[in-house]
């Protein structure tokens, strides 16, 4: 089983990782997988789990597990209230710890004489700890938190913020002290643990901001809802909220409203635009029997549709829950970020001692040594490491949930990058999946509408296609008599006291018609992969139908822009091969594997797979029989208007249908990567470079000491760089 559960209490992707190792020692939890960017854990768990006691394990460590995500709309304005009061004291406190120095070198002063720390160090060194106090009391939380993970021998960022800034403070006091009790000139670092704290708070709060910024795309879907539906009782409307709304109910929609769930028209017609689900600009026709979905735009007449699917089961929530779950879901490239993380903090709080150490043996002094002590545990930030991948995941689903392509997690969106050769399935997937009259030659002038008329009682999709083009050319058809279903071959029928027969050569042959002239034309017809039927009237040939699954209006450009890309494109079909080879020319399609059986299909793919030395394969499909090629493949794109077992053997969906959407994925995939790894380059380059300056590497060799509050400030707006770069994906133009 599995289950998706909100957690609190993290402050940095050390948090996460021991979340995750927590969670693994309990009974019967197989796996956990914490994503810091979301708050949420997605544990693997047997019946012999249980989360209470779980729930309590975290707690012990500082974390809340909850079912429901804690309300945090007013997190951000506290943290930024929180920021303010710590500067209002970290301000002034600056000003008399450090200005001063440097004023009085310039022969300035302009501080109270009695405050200078130069002349009256007990009152300057009382004035900064009544300034320090508060600042330390408004962020007390960091304290908090980190002894707690201190002491649960699951050091994070708390911890390291924690004891720097605990150091400096203590140390200052026991140095007011000295000046107190000694009569000593002690200079001080209140101003380190105070502006420390303030700067880190305020990175605290642009992060968070950003964090939230990578999840509009989801408050998007959710905002697409209508919070209330009129549904039909007694032939009179009543507006109810849309949790009452069940199966069954008869809903009426006006024009410009929001469709409330999913369902099928049962009256009037109307357009509705589908764009914030599929991706398709063009609204979509709906008449009595069309299939709803909720939350599109009903745009131009009023309807009154049935209920079929509502709450979590409607096509919207499916949408929500497979992006949230996609943003859950880590990417392989991930791991290495978690690895790091995991033992991050230990490591830091190894280099911080040593290095302290080191200095004060060398005679450098303990305030020195200090100094460098605090500078390395408040630069080291693994925080930057954490969300390097999972808000880029976050960001990048949710541009593609824009554009209608559903990716079902990090595995995917990483593995689409790799794509060298995409295999599309024929049916359904290029073309329509639909025949249609294509050609008509018409040797009496009413053999075509008599033959539609004759097919109306036929259930064959050739003669539906025919009916359909027969209604839409001559409108209301006459009624059919004596009608015959001949198998394999066609139909007879007595139309206005004509006989018709609409079929194949071989109907026309043993009812006695002679041909002629139109055999040229049907070959030809046929050699472009259609199917033809001869219409004979009274035992004459008066005219030939061609039908044919024709190919969607976009997808010659979307494999034209696979080429560009320099993706290899193939057609596996089941169809004969001229009718194959036929279709994937008019594609731009080079390669065809014709006559396919269905469960031939993956290992076609496989042998693809095999034959590449780099890259990766995916397959495109619709129907049942092209979920095992789907799994096989390394990455499987389902059609969204498909079969629900291909859409869930897929790791892509295409809500549109359109083709186009393939290049769009492996597109969105390569910049993502790219976006991650940029991430993870500044991420590590910060660490590797920025812990040995504050351990004073340059110094050794006459360079500059990083201070204290630099360490804090270049710490802080690490992770804002990050999410900073990753927020530049929702400007991406899928084209």
């Amino acid at each position: 089983m599995t289950v998706t559960l909100s957690v609190s209490g993290m402050t940095c992707a050390a948090c996460a990782k021991n979340i995750e190792r927590i969670a693994k020692k309990q009974e019967g939890i197989a796996n956990a997988q914490v994503n810091f960017a979301m708050e949420r854990v997605l544990l693997e768990y047997d019946g012999s789990a249980s989360l209470e006691r779980l729930q309590a394990a975290l707690a012990k460590s500082g974390f809340g597990l909850h079912e429901e995500a804690p309300d945090k709309s007013g997190d951000l304005a506290a943290m930024r209230r929180r920021f303010v009061l710590s500067l209002i004291f970290a301000g002034p406190l600056l000003l008399f710890s450090m200005i001063p120095m440097t004023l009085e070198a310039l022969g300035l002063a302009w501080i109270p004489h009695r405050f200078d720390p130069m002349h009256y160090p007990v009152f300057n060194g009382l004035a900064q700890l009544a300034m320090t106090v508060p600042v330390m009391w408004f962020n007390r939380a960091y304290f908090r938190n980190g002894w707690r993970a201190m002491i649960g021998r699951h050091p994070n960022m708390d911890t390291l913020i924690a004891k720097g800034t605990a150091v400096a403070f203590l140390y200052s006091v026991y140095l007011t002290w000295e000046n107190i009790a000694m009569g000593a000139h002690n200079m001080f670092y209140y101003e380190t643990a105070g502006v420390i704290l303030t700067l880190i708070t305020l990175g605290k709060y642009f992060e968070e901001k950003s964090k939230g910024r990578t999840s509009e795309a989801i408050k998007k879907l959710m905002g697409l809802a209508p919070k209330t539906a009129r549904i039909v009782i007694d032939s009179s409307e009543t507006e109810v909220p849309i949790e009452e709304v069940k199966a069954g109910d008869i809903i009426a929609v006006r024009p410009g409203e929001r469709m409330p769930v999913d369902g099928i028209v049962t009256s009037g017609q109307t357009s509705a635009d589908e764009s914030m689900l599929t991706g398709e600009s063009m609204p979509v026709e709906k008449q009595p029997g069309d299939q709803i979905i909720g939350a599109s735009i009903n745009t131009t007449g009023a309807i009154r549709y049935e209920a079929t699917k509502v709450g979590k089961d409607t096509v919207l929530s499916q949408i929500i829950k497979l992006v949230e779950d996609a943003q859950q879901n880590k990417a392989p490239i991930a791991r290495l970020a978690d690895v790091v993380s995991g033992h991050f903090v230990h490591a830091v709080i190894a280099v911080a001692l040593i290095a302290g150490a080191a200095w004060w043996l060398a005679g450098y002094g303990t305030a020195f040594a200090l100094v460098i002590l605090v500078s390395v545990l408040v630069i080291a930030c693994p925080c930057a490491l954490g969300l390097a991948t999972p808000t880029a995941i976050m960001v990048g689903t949710g541009k593609g949930a824009e554009h209608g392509i559903l990716i079902k997690g990090g595995e995917p969106l990483e593995t689409a990058h790799k794509i060298k050769t995409v295999v599309f399935d024929k049916t359904g997937t290029v073309t329509e999946g639909k025949p249609q009259v294509t050609d008509v030659v018409e040797l009496n002038g009413s053999a075509i509408r008599l033959a539609a008329a004759a097919e109306q009682q036929s259930e064959h999709p050739l003669g539906a296609a025919i009916v359909k083009y027969g209604t839409e050319q001559y409108g209301k058809l006459p009624q059919a008599d004596a009608f015959q279903s001949i198998t394999g071959q066609g139909v007879s029928a007595q139309v206005e006291g004509v006989h018709i027969l609409a079929g194949n050569k071989r109907l026309m042959e043993e009812n006695g018609v002679a041909l002629g002239q139109p055999v040229g034309v049907s070959d030809r017809l046929s050699a472009e992969g259609k199917t033809v039927m001869f219409v004979a009237t009274d035992g004459e040939i008066a005219g030939i139908i061609a039908v044919a699954d024709i190919i969607k209006p976009t997808s010659r450009a979307a494999i034209a822009r696979l080429e560009e890309m320099g993706i290899e494109t193939v057609m596996l079909s089941g169809d004969n091969r001229p009718t194959a080879e036929a279709v994937a020319k008019q594609a731009g399609i080079r390669q065809v594997v014709a006559e396919v059986l269905p469960q031939d299909k993956a290992a076609h793919v496989q042998a693809l797979q095999n034959s590449l030395s780099n890259g990766a394969v995916a397959m495109v499909g619709d129907g049942i029989n092209d979920a095992p090629a789907l799994v096989q493949a390394d990455v499987g794109i389902a059609i969204g208007s498909g079969t629900d077992v291909a859409i869930e053997s897929a790791g892509i969906v295409l809500m549109s249908g359109d083709l186009q959407g393939v290049a769009q994925a492996v597109y969105l995939s390569k910049r993502t990567m790219r976006n991650i790894k940029q991430n993870l380059f500044w991420a590590f380059a910060y660490n590797v470079l920025g812990i040995p300056v504050a351990a004073g590497v340059l110094y050794i060799f006459g360079g500059p000491l990083l201070s204290p509050m630099l360490a804090a400030l270049a710490m802080s707006f690490s992770s804002v760089s990050v999410l900073g770069n990753v927020l530049r994906l929702r400007g991406l133009e899928l084209g």
